[in-house]
């Protein structure tokens, strides 16, 4: 991840508290991520924060796994698991690098990042370590946030609340070469459901190859 842990330890009460900033958004991705889903399947959701991702799938899949490297982040998400009594998910702390060896190559049905890949410090890298865990056949899907797409000067905006510490590293991303880049690591299919999202988000489901 291209931030200190720090910065999303100190933020995750307040992450907690705030509401889904488009909870009509947010179902629709959550019922194409379930559409996907089969009752066998054992997912990994990366940068699943304090969880709400995962626990909403868990009913869905034989195992979900959260990952996020803020402790902090998955002490709420584990203390909500337990107190929804959901008992199929497990919550890492870690980054997903090449630190993470919880799975083996091949072995996820399916991969979700949300409101990640804009923070990750090498795309390629990690949407190639996503596609090789990836069973042939497995799907990712994933909502990223595409600033190039808007004419505001967000690398300006950002570098000042960096500077003020209200912000982490954002890559400035575009929706097209993020599409080049899951063709450029082997994923195939690639769609972009309309959910209802703001012209700088990117929802994208996509599959490897069989």
């Amino acid at each position: 991840m291209s931030t200190d842990p720090k910065f999303w330890n100190k933020l995750a009460e307040k992450y907690a508290r705030k509401p889904v900033e488009d909870p009509d958004a947010f179902e629709r991705k959550i019922a194409i991520t379930k559409s996907k889903m089969t009752p066998k399947d054992v997912i990994l959701d990366i940068g699943c924060g304090t969880g709400s991702l995962a626990l909403r799938l868990a009913p869905f899949a034989a195992e979900v796994h959260g990952l996020d490297f803020s402790s902090e982040m998955i002490r709420i998400a584990t203390d909500k698991g337990r107190a929804q009594n959901v008992g199929n998910v497990t919550f890492h702390i870690g980054s997903f690098d090449g630190s993470f060896t919880k799975f083996e190559d091949g072995h996820l049905d399916g991969i979700c990042a949300y409101s990640l890949l804009h923070l990750v410090d090498n795309l390629p890298a990690t949407l190639d370590q996503i596609f090789r865990l990836l069973k042939p056949g497995g799907f990712f899907i994933s909502s990223t946030v595409c600033l190039g797409e808007s004419w505001i000067p967000f690398r300006i905006i950002l570098t000042v609340m960096r500077w003020l510490g209200k912000a982490p590293i954002v890559k400035i991303l575009y929706k097209h070469k993020l599409e080049n880049e899951l063709r450029r690591a082997g994923f195939i299919e690639i769609t972009h459901p309309e959910v209802g999202v703001t012209p700088t988000i990117a929802f994208m489901v996509t599959f490897k190859p069989h």
